[in-house]
C-alpha cells in the first residue's frame, strides 16, 4: 500500500467494541498498520461521529474525558476540515453518485486527501467513486489490501503554462 487510506467512523468505533470480536481484531489490524505506516486519513466530522459514539452508544460508555483523549489522539492524522471546498465536493458527490449527505462528505473528504482506498462498512465494497474504493476492512486483510491498491502516480507537469488559465464551462 503506497497511498493513504481514509479510515471511517465505525472502523475506529469497532476497534474499541468489545462486543465483536472478530471486527474488533480486524480494525485493530488496520488501524495499527496505518499508523505504523503513517497512511490513515480521516476527518473532523468522523472524529465527531467517534466521540458521540463513544460516549453515548458503545457499551459500557466511556467517560468523557477517556472519549476525548481517545479521539483526540486522532488528531496526529490531520483530520480534513469542514470548509466550502469540502462542502462543494461533497455536493458533487452526492449529485453524481446519489449517497447521502453525509456519506457524501465522507468520500470528498477522502477525494480532497489523495485517498486511494475508503474504509467503511457502509458503502458497497469495491465501489469506485471517483478516485476512491470503498473498502469493507472486516472483508479484507491488511495484507489482501498491499498488492490491490495504491495510488496512482500523479503526473507533474514539467513547466508552468503561460497566459491565462482556460475558462472552464
Amino acid at each position: 500500500m503506497t497511498g493513504p487510506f481514509f479510515v471511517d467512523t465505525n472502523v475506529f468505533v469497532y476497534s474499541r467494541d468489545a462486543g465483536d470480536p472478530d471486527k474488533q481484531t480486524c480494525a485493530r489490524r488496520w488501524l495499527e498498520h496505518l499508523w505504523s505506516e503513517q497512511l490513515g486519513r480521516t476527518s473532523v466530522q468522523v472524529l465527531n461521529e467517534y466521540y458521540g459514539v463513544l460516549t453515548r452508544k458503545l457499551k459500557p460508555v466511556l467517560p468523557a474525558e477517556e472519549a476525548r483523549t481517545t479521539a483526540g489522539n486522532l488528531f496526529a492524522w490531520n483530520p480534513r476540515i469542514i470548509d466550502r471546498e469540502l462542502i462543494e465536493r461533497a455536493w458533487s458527490v452526492e449529485g453524481r453518485y446519489g449517497l447521502s449527505w453525509w456519506d457524501s462528505l465522507i468520500v470528498a473528504a477522502a477525494q480532497l486527501q489523495a485517498c486511494s482506498v475508503l474504509l467503511t462498512e457502509d458503502l458497497q465494497d469495491g465501489c469506485v467513486y471517483g478516485s476512491v474504493t470503498a473498502l469493507n476492512p472486516f472483508k479484507t486483510a491488511v495484507a489482501e489490501a498491499r498488492a490491490s491498491y495504491t495510488a496512482a502516480p500523479v503526473a507533474v507537469p514539467r513547466r508552468r503554462g503561460r497566459g491565462r488559465p482556460k475558462k472552464v464551462a
